[in-house]
């Protein structure tokens, strides 16, 4: 699919990753319709400078059940998905209830509405939805919990769509990045940390990811793929096999 013409939906679009796929979306012909949690002058200064017209930013708070399937009827139908919103802690497996639940809700139930409203039954035009993951579900959830046991159901959902809708020409893939960027309160931190666990030893470029994803867009033949971008990191779990 070329993106020339073509509406894309970004979730978490305004900042960070979610920025930086805006911008490359735009440049290269899209209309771009930007999510936020909350509306924001950064939100509304990305839209300013963005190529093109007919760019839009829409608010929607993903921790409230119902929220994403609101932000789709606003949005109408749109030819690509990418869903890169999410929340980010260290998290026990068994985290209290309540802010278990904010975390399915956020990471992967509001996107999987976001899914199945995409691939509605009455859709006749092709699409492409990409879900932005973390290489944590290539590996099994013993440091994260809670977060890394929603990501996982995400990756599993996007496998099961994409077998379910090939048929309908509508591809779901999703990539897997390693360390990338900093994460909020932590800007200024090298990594140095976490970057002894990728083979490389460097970061994750913004810049491939956003690569990775318009080559997911771009190739009609791809769906089903869950593509790690994480410098060899998950090739750590099978060095002792």
């Amino acid at each position: 699919m070329k993106l020339d013409g073509k509406k894309v939906l970004i979730t978490g679009g305004a900042r960070r990753i979610g920025g930086e796929l805006s911008r490359s979306m735009a440049a290269q012909g899209a209309t771009v319709y930007i999510h936020c949690h909350k509306g924001s002058a950064e939100a509304e200064a990305l839209l300013a400078e963005l190529p093109g017209s007919g760019h839009k930013v829409f608010t929607a708070d993903f921790s409230q059940p119902g929220a994403a399937a609101l932000l789709a009827l606003q949005c109408g139908e749109v030819d690509v998905l990418i869903n890169n919103a999410s929340i980010y802690a260290r998290t026990p497996a068994d985290l209290a209830e309540e802010e278990s639940r904010r975390y399915f809700e956020v990471n992967f139930w509001s996107p999987l509405a976001l899914m199945r409203l995409f691939a509605a039954p009455e859709r006749r035009t092709p699409g492409v939805a990409v879900n932005i993951l973390d290489q944590e579900i290539l590996r099994p959830a013993v440091e994260n919990g809670i977060y890394a046991i929603s990501r996982k159901a995400l990756g599993d959902a996007t496998i099961a769509f994409a077998l379910e809708h090939a048929s309908r020409n509508l591809r779901f893939n999703a990539v897997a990045p390693g360390p990338m960027i900093p994460p909020p309160g932590l800007e200024n931190s090298t990594m140095s940390k976490v970057l002894k666990s990728v083979p490389t030893g460097k970061r994750i470029e913004p810049d491939d990811l956003v690569k990775t994803v318009l080559y997911i867009i771009e190739n009609d033949s791809l769906t089903g793929a869950v593509i790690p971008l994480d410098g060899g990191q998950h090739l750590k779990n099978y060095e002792y096999l």
